[in-house]
């Protein structure tokens, strides 16, 4: 029905009555302009409010993160000096100052101060407690007064070491004057110290019992307080925020972490919390002034008070001509309710739902084009019928009524054939010739949440399999560690295809894509109702069961084998067998994070496919399998390293101990040392990685690196450039093994103009005899292009002397475990004498490794070994072209 049927006609006015009236109307629409205006304005303000008030809390939420990044820095560059001292617990001033320099922390720790290491000393100290006092400080100008300190003389002190060495954790010590900063101003001298446990050379104690055993110190890092704050919190924490943080297990006196400046008196406060190294600290902040953005206010205010302005003057105008004053009126009604004739106008060419209903009795006196097409006959309906939630829409109405708006949500909106669409509406209240009525508005949104439920659905979804992906399993599986408590126990499956890649090689990958939907397909009909099945990855799956026991985990799993086991795979003529290795993991305890469980998943399936393939494993927490997902990730970090270019080649000089002889070798003779680089700069030793990189077959990749590195920069290994006399390279057992290892490295040195007699391979006993007819086959090829060979390790393998005839080799090196016990262990010496004098009789050059001490070079040298290596003689060296002053001059070996 036409709006205008339900209003009274307007009475016919002359021309002089219109005059008389167009000063009263423009008052009218200004009046109306400037209501319009402020209720804008207010929204605005209070969403500008609302903002500010989100910003407040986002920045209490960040500010717990960025303190705990230096503390966390800090830790881990303790942890790496902790792995240096299990490598090598035998330490002095210059090696310990050595590695903090290759470390970096100096310069990876905000507000670094100094490090330093604290020796065990039992008895030393309080009675029946022992003493903690410095011995290695770096750097060592400026904190000269740490040596010797006791750190024990405290007893919380003592405590939190012993803590420490308890968990193998940091700990934090409570706020302190540092002695380096006496002079300095109370809040600029203040620090912390952050500690951890050393033990003695060995694997890395898992139990408290052996932690306790072998405990000889501790490290620290001390900062200061004010610079690492500051650094860590500059930005908009600081500039917009107000910020005390006080340590609430300290004692009053030292609780005081740092404040930003003047604190406000009585302002409410947003508090946080940060727990780090068994202490607790709290975080007060409170905004430096108004957060809230007032421009859009005020823009608002100048542009709605501006229109309701210009829009009176245009209704003063109707003064000159009555015809063009009512033109002007019909198009500027819409907007401020001047007539309903006018208000149609403009309405019925918007492409939004509006429509007008009495305030009274709720009833829609007007809908536009727009409304009448997608609801259908609307004026007389109520315009309560019109949402599909009564409820919501009471509530929507009562809102508009009350105060005046409610603002623009989604809501389902109901056609009159019964048909609904999802639309963003709003609703006002409104004056219409002096009578108060509501105003909708809204939107259809149908096809935008479509969009959106499309788009969502495939970030959450594989686009092969229609499988959800890695990211929504991983959130679901998060879902369900969150809302486990108090829960039957569920199980974890990783599925890892067998030979898939095979399948892929040989038939190209849209036959491995079609084997995939295939086996997707056979494994749904497995699933029981609620089960999660995802695709992790190119061939692996996961799959969720919720509310089983072992026994019922193990018989899905095995259901699951047995089905990916029963698809036989044909394509193009030939048919494939498919089979899988399962990895299974039960939630049945707390504490289980998201990392843990993948990884452990992950280890359970690599123990399949050790064990033979298609079968199931169960994790099952043991020595074993620790060492194995140890293993696992420093498998990943390694490739991340060699992708990332950040291995190392340090070289240790290899030093005659004979007087020079018609037939011993002038100039240098350097063996190449390998080390890994973290992202954070931590430098760990060859022990840390190469187990890893065996067990994975990484060795064949690491050793061409080196090989193809050292070459490329031969001139730039040593100081004596290309003088240098000869560069050992140690060769894997997986590298000998690779047919193609010989020609890799005969074409490297021709590649890069290298002579082939300043090369030495380093082939280790065992690795020898393991595959004699290949390794002798390689070791031949490579001593006929002029490389020299060396048999590292000798002695260590059981029948060392039998098998020396056989090998083609020009250099033996001493097996190091003998070589340490020269001096007191006479079986050893008996030993380095036998293999010195048959080496000479056969005419090669003996080296011997782990040269520690004078007394044991004195032995060496009776006994007439040709050349040592070790820390007496030389410690290892970065190579020159990857030191920071020579690193531009390196180049990288793709």
């Amino acid at each position: 029905m036409p709006f205008q049927d339900h209003m009274p006609a307007a009475p016919e006015v002359s021309r002089g009555e219109a005059l008389r009236a167009s000063p009263a109307w423009a008052l009218l629409v200004m009046m109306v302009g400037l209501l319009f205006t402020a209720v804008l304005a207010r929204n605005e303000w209070l969403e500008a409010r609302a903002n500010a008030e989100a910003m407040q809390r986002s920045l209490a939420d960040a500010a717990p993160a960025r303190v705990r990044e230096p503390l966390e820095s800090a830790a881990q560059a303790l942890r790496a000096m902790q792995t240096v001292f299990l490598s090598n617990d035998r330490m002095d001033q210059q090696v310990f100052a050595q590695y903090q320099d290759n470390l970096r922390t100096r310069e990876q720790v905000t507000g670094f101060v100094a490090t330093a290491f604290a020796q065990r000393l039992p008895g030393a100290g309080m009675p029946g407690s022992p003493a903690y006092r410095y011995e290695y400080v770096w750097p060592m100008a400026g904190n000269e007064a740490l040596v010797g300190l006791d750190i024990a003389t405290q007893p919380q002190n003592l405590s939190a070491l012993y803590a420490a060495r308890d968990a193998d954790a940091p700990a934090l010590s409570a706020p302190f004057p540092l002695r380096q900063f006496s002079d300095a101003h109370d809040a600029d001298a203040r620090g912390i110290t952050v500690r951890l446990p050393v033990y003695s050379r060995g694997l890395r104690p898992m139990t408290v019992a052996i932690r306790r055993a072998r405990e000889i110190g501790a490290l620290a890092v001390s900062l200061r307080l004010e610079p690492m704050l500051q650094q860590a919190l500059q930005g908009r924490i600081l500039d917009d925020m107000h910020l005390e943080i006080v340590d609430l297990d300290a004692l009053p006196r030292q609780a005081a972490v740092f404040v930003s400046d003047a604190l406000p008196d009585g302002a409410p406060a947003q508090v946080r919390r940060m727990d780090f190294g068994g202490r607790r600290w709290e975080l007060r902040l409170w905004p430096r002034t108004s957060m809230v953005d007032t421009d859009e206010t005020h823009g608002v205010i100048a542009a709605g008070s501006t229109i309701s302005v210009l829009l009176a003057l245009l209704m003063l105008s109707q003064a000159t001509t009555q015809r063009r004053a009512l033109d002007l009126g019909r198009r500027m009604s819409s907007r401020f309710g001047e007539s309903e004739a006018r208000f149609r106008v403009l309405n019925e060419l918007l492409p939004a739902l509006v429509l007008l209903a009495d305030s009274h009795d709720g009833r829609v006196v007007y809908a536009n084009q727009a409304a009448r097409e997608h609801l259908g006959a609307t004026p007389g309906a109520p315009l309560l019928s019109l949402f599909a939630d009564p409820m919501l829409g009471g509530r929507a109405m009562a809102a508009a009524g009350d105060d005046g708006h409610w603002a623009s949500q989604e809501v389902m909106v109901a056609a009159a054939g019964g048909d609904a669409f999802w639309a963003s509406a709003a609703l006002a209240r409104v004056e219409v010739d002096g009578a108060s009525h509501l105003l909708m508005v809204a939107s259809d949104t149908t096809e935008q949440r479509e969009l959106t439920e499309r788009l969502r659905y495939q970030a959450a979804h594989d686009g092969l399999t229609e499988l959800c992906n890695r990211r929504e399993f991983e959130r679901r599986l998060q879902e369900a560690l969150a809302t486990r408590a108090g829960r039957a126990p569920f199980a974890l499956l990783y599925i890892d295809l067998d030979q898939f890649k095979l399948i892929n090689d040989v038939s190209g990958h849209m036959a491995g894509d079609q084997l995939l939907v295939q086996l997707v397909h056979a494994m749904r009909g497995h699933l029981r109702p609620g089960d999660l099945l995802a695709r992790l990855g190119g061939d692996e799956f996961g799959l969720l069961a919720f509310d089983v026991d072992t026994g019922q985990a193990q018989a899905l799993a095995e259901g699951m084998r047995r089905c990916i086991e029963g698809v036989m795979f044909i394509w193009q003529g030939r048919s494939y067998a498919v089979s899988a290795s399962i990895g299974m993991v039960m939630v049945d305890r707390d504490g289980c994070t998201l990392k843990d469980l993948l990884a452990w998943a992950d280890s359970a399936c690599y123990q399949a496919k050790e064990a033979g393939r298609n079968r199931v494993c169960m994790y099952r927490e043991d020595e074993d399998t620790t060492r194995r997902r140890s293993e696992m990730e420093w498998a990943n970090r390694l490739r991340w390293a060699l992708e990332q270019d950040r291995l190392l080649l340090d070289y240790q000089e290899v030093v005659p101990l004979l007087p020079p002889a018609g037939t011993s070798l002038p100039g240098t003779h350097i063996e190449l040392l390998l080390r890994l680089r973290e992202e954070d700069g931590t430098v760990f030793l060859p022990g840390a990685f190469i187990p890893a990189a065996e067990r994975y077959g990484l060795m064949p990749a690491v050793d061409r690196w080196v090989i193809g590195t050292a070459l490329a920069n031969f001139a730039r290994l040593h100081p004596c450039g290309s003088a240098l006399r000869t560069c050992a390279i140690n060769l894997s057992g997986a590298s000998i093994e690779d047919e193609g290892l010989a020609d890799f490295i005969l074409g490297a040195i021709a590649r890069h103009g290298v002579p082939a007699t300043q090369i030495c391979l380093e082939i280790t006993e065992t690795v020898a005899v393991r595959n004699l007819l290949r390794v002798v086959g390689v070791m031949e090829r490579l001593r006929a292009a002029g490389c020299r060979i060396a048999l590292d390790d000798f002695g260590a393998g059981m029948s060392s002397f039998g098998y020396l005839k056989n090998l083609p080799v020009d250099v033996i090196k001493i097996d190091g475990s003998f070589v340490r016990d020269l001096g007191s262990d006479p079986m050893s010496r008996a030993i380095v004498n036998a293999v010195a004098q048959i080496g000479h009789q056969r005419g090669l050059k003996v080296v011997a490794e782990w040269v520690d001490g004078e007394h044991t070079l004195a032995v060496l040298r009776e006994l007439g070994v040709d050349y040592g290596q070790g820390f007496i003689l030389h410690r290892p060296q970065r190579v020159l072209f990857q030191r920071p002053d020579g690193g531009a001059a390196g180049r990288r070996i793709a």
